[in-house]
């Protein structure tokens, strides 16, 4: 017992020894001439730290505190305002011993939370049916919780806070649904369910991490599931994986079209590169590259190169051809530099790109109908103080039909502006001489026309022409006893060229060969013009009461006279003579096929008019507030032709008659022109070409055309039915576009459109039977219900009777969804192209199918 007690007591001896010796604090060290003080310091009261950092701000329709339990309630109306924090609630508890604060949204006689706890932070919104919040941790956990990110709106049965930057959830559902996250309609018309979502936000952007995850549309789930999802919300770009379509043909097999990768670079550049893969071989490499500059410029790069394979390699349908397309935007703002523009327009494709069935994009947009392609890239430059304009250009033009390519590279042009020669005594211009004006230009050129094989190889370089052309003109006007307008006019060209022309019989080979020299040579012509003209205008006016009460015709009638010296003359040195297969005589141009063009020959002292009318009719018109309306009957009608005092033979020209007219209210447009040659054709027997003889009056018509527009609409055939002021209801919850009867049946504004272009074309010239053109075009939309949508365009054909290229489409608003489907029923190319996908930017490349045809050879479709 004793020893017990010993034991005991020698236990708390040691246990207050040890800790004392812990509660010992080593002194500071003190100064060498400090004195040390002698009396001891006594302990010191340590305050606790406050749990709130910051003031927390309370107020509701009820307030109250009990003491004791240190809580603090809140009904009706509550409110909490803590830091950047502040909640909005039915109801609200502070526990101030757990640093709790607990709101709960409000709720009906069931229980049911009927308005939302909505709770703000740093800008953010997020609604809760119930939420508590540690505000000494800064953790939270919220039960049905909405939050709002980017285009979409998450929804989850638990979410916890960690802190102002992670998050997780329970049970979350994503969705894009307009309607749901406005609060239109209560259920969401898909989601995307997962059962866990990790949530991760910063200043900048936000991200979810997700586990599997599964979509529902309907509340009906699907099979697209994934294994785990990666969204990131950011109003800045972000690198990231491009998902392809798949499928497979039989004449490239399996394929993966659109597969990539998207890349942005700094703040004006972003890179998008983009493959096409088939097992059978072919592939596709599209890289693109965008960039723009706020008020400098824009523009965007692309390429397309790739390889087609078809059939097994050593059989006789085995193929294999390569294209290539280069494409180049690039735009200036007008304000970013008024003295230097620069601007780029470049398309160049190799021959057959556009006819490669690998890809039917290109037959949708009609690109595959194009037999002509043209590139083009400018720089001008101007001054302050000069009045001089230089610009430089380089083109390309290619011809699909015939497979040659004209290159312009490079095209200088100094142009000095217009100015007047002499300076005016009065300060107003008056007569022939203080009118003169001045324009001249300097055009450097290099052309040349080759084949897309030959291009800048040292053959394309041989044929390269170099050509030096400059203009003076100089003109002036005056008036001549009130009504009458003199103009005088003069045109000099000169013109120098690197390489010329020598034509001649060759008897061996039976053909004529041209042979081209590399010399310097040039040439200068001169003309002058003289005109009159005036304006006559006449009024037809009829009685009173007619439904017409005038028509008023203007006519601006002008006369002039043109002369221009033979350059044809051996004088000149630009003409030469060889003899054909019959031995007779032949004139050529050294300068014939050449940059610059080939001088005139002949001298002309040609006398040419020009009538022009045009007429308008006055109308009575109830919905004119005048009570008159105009109707144009023609904007202008013209009448041209020409006698010349120098020719030898046929002095009179071919005579032109062009009309243009706008009726029914300007929605018909009318364009038309037609030619007569004023000498009599004669046929020989069994010959389909004609002689043009010299008896005049036998007007006969050489061409015609005639070009109809009319844009047609639901609004021309009828005023626009007040849905609301005429029936009595209208729908709700995703039907805010149809209104109801009394039987409750649906209507809508059925909007349609329909373009018909029509044309026909007859050219006779000295053939015996002329050659027509005449087709009929349709484009249109109707809609046959606010979502559904229909357009489609076709070409007639009224000479083959056959319809040309024509195309159909479809598309839906699916609320969240869009469906498009767009066929080429008939025709070279069969082709149809559907798809659906989400329509929100964040899941239009994930969530999407596409399905589309190909036309392949032999194949019926």
């Amino acid at each position: 017992m004793v020893k017990t007690v010993l034991k005991n007591i020698l236990q708390i001896l040691i246990i207050l020894i040890f800790n004392n010796f812990l509660a010992q604090k080593t002194p500071e060290k003190l100064p060498e001439n400090a004195v040390n003080d002698t009396i001891p310091k006594k302990d010191t009261v340590i305050v606790q730290k406050e749990s709130l950092d910051d003031v927390l701000q309370t107020k509701a329709d009820e307030q109250r505190r009990d003491v004791p339990k240190k809580m603090t309630y809140l009904l009706k109306n509550a409110q909490v305002k803590y830091q950047d924090m502040q909640i909005d609630a039915d109801y609200i508890s502070i526990d101030d011993q757990k640093h709790l604060m607990y709101a709960r949204g409000k709720q009906d006689s069931l229980g049911k939370i009927i308005e939302p706890v909505v709770t703000t932070q740093a800008g953010r919104k997020y609604e809760t049916d119930q939420f508590s919040y540690n505000y000494k941790t800064r953790q939270a956990i919220a039960y049905n919780a909405r939050t709002e990110e980017s285009q979409g709106v998450i929804i989850a049965d638990k979410t916890k806070k960690y802190n102002d930057s992670v998050f997780f959830m329970r049970r979350g559902k994503y969705t894009t649904d307009e309607y749901f996250i406005k609060k239109k309609d209560t259920a969401a018309d898909y989601y995307l369910l997962a059962p866990h979502i990790k949530m991760v936000k910063t200043k900048e952007k936000s991200q979810i991490i997700t586990g599997p995850i599964q979509m529902y549309i309907e509340e009906v789930p699907t099979p697209l599931i994934m294994p785990f999802a990666i969204l990131p919300f950011s109003d800045k770009r972000s690198a990231g994986i491009l998902i392809p379509s798949f499928g497979e043909r039989e004449d490239v097999g399996f394929f993966l079209n659109g597969i990539g990768y998207y890349q942005p670079i700094g703040e004006h550049f972003d890179v998008k590169v983009l493959a096409d893969l088939y097992t059978k071989g072919s592939w596709n490499l599209r890289p693109e590259m965008n960039y723009v500059k706020k008020y400098r410029y824009s523009g965007n790069f692309s390429a397309d190169v790739g390889t087609t394979v078809r059939g097994i390699k050593g059989l006789d349908d085995y193929t294999k051809s390569n294209t290539y397309r280069i494409a180049w935007r690039h735009t200036q703002d007008t304000k970013a530099n008024p003295f230097l523009t620069f601007s780029a327009s470049v398309d160049i494709v190799s021959t057959k790109f556009y006819n490669n069935t690998i890809n039917n994009n290109y037959i949708f947009n009609q690109n595959v109908l194009n037999t002509q392609q043209n590139s083009t890239v400018t720089l001008t430059k101007r001054f302050l103080k000069l009045p001089v304009t230089i610009t430089g250009t380089a083109s390309y033009s290619q011809n699909f039909s015939t497979g040659l390519s004209d290159l312009r590279l490079p095209q200088m042009n100094v142009a000095i502006n217009q100015f007047y020669l002499f300076k005016s005594k009065t300060g107003v211009r008056q007569g022939l001489l203080e009118n003169i004006t001045v324009n001249t230009s300097l055009n450097l050129t290099n052309y040349v026309s080759t084949t897309e094989g030959e291009l800048f190889t040292q053959a394309m370089w041989d044929k390269m022409q170099t050509g030096l052309k400059n203009n003076i003109s100089l003109g002036t006007n005056t008036t001549i006893a009130k009504y009458f307008t003199f103009s005088l006019s003069a045109n000099i060209d000169n013109a120098l060229t690197t390489k010329t022309l020598t034509r001649y019989y060759d008897p061996v080979n039976n053909a004529v060969v041209d042979q081209t020299n590399k010399n310097i040579a040039g040439y200068s012509t001169f003309s002058t013009t003289a005109s009159l003209q005036t304006t006559l205008y006449g009024m037809l006016n009829f009685k009173k009461g007619s439904a017409v009460e005038a028509i008023r015709h203007m006519m601006t009638p002008s006369i002039g006279f043109t002369y221009s010296p033979d350059f044809g003359g051996s004088q000149f040195g630009y003409y030469k003579n060889y003899y054909d297969a019959t031995g007779a005589l032949t004139p050529y141009s050294i300068f014939d096929g050449g940059i610059v063009g080939t001088p005139t020959s002949g001298m002309t002292g040609s006398l040419g008019f020009n009538i022009g009318n045009n007429v308008e009719m006055k109308v009575k018109s109830k919905k004119d507030s005048t009570g008159v309306k105009k109707i144009k009957i023609f904007e202008s009608l013209t009448f041209s032709g020409s006698y010349n005092f120098a020719a030898k033979d046929h002095p009179w020209s071919v005579f032109s008659i062009n009309g243009q007219s706008s009726l029914f209210n300007n929605k018909l447009s009318v364009n038309t022109s037609l030619t007569l040659d004023p000498y009599k054709i004669l046929f020989a027997p069994g010959s389909d070409t004609g002689i043009r003889t010299e008896k005049f009056g036998n007007f006969s018509v050489q061409g015609f055309n005639v070009q109809l527009s009319y844009p047609l609409s639901s609004e021309l055939f009828g005023e626009k039915t007040e849905y609301a002021k005429k029936y009595s209801s209208k729908g709700d919850v995703r039907n805010e576009n149809y209104y109801f009867d009394d039987d409750n049946y649906a209507h809508f504004d059925q909007a349609w459109t329909l373009n018909v272009n029509a044309n026909y074309a007859y050219s006779r010239n000295l053939s015996r039977f002329g050659t027509k053109i005449a087709s009929i075009g349709l484009d249109g939309s109707l809609k046959l219900t606010p979502y559904w949508n229909i357009t489609g365009s076709t070409h007639y054909d009224m000479i083959t009777k056959e319809l040309a290229y024509t195309r159909i489409g479809f598309s839906r608003d699916q609320r969240s969804f869009t469906i498009n489907f767009n066929w080429v029923p008939f025709g070279q190319y069969k082709v149809y192209d559907f798809f659906i996908g989400i329509k929100a930017n964040i899941l239009s490349d994930a969530l999407k199918y596409k399905d589309r045809s190909f036309t392949q050879p032999n194949s019926p479709f």
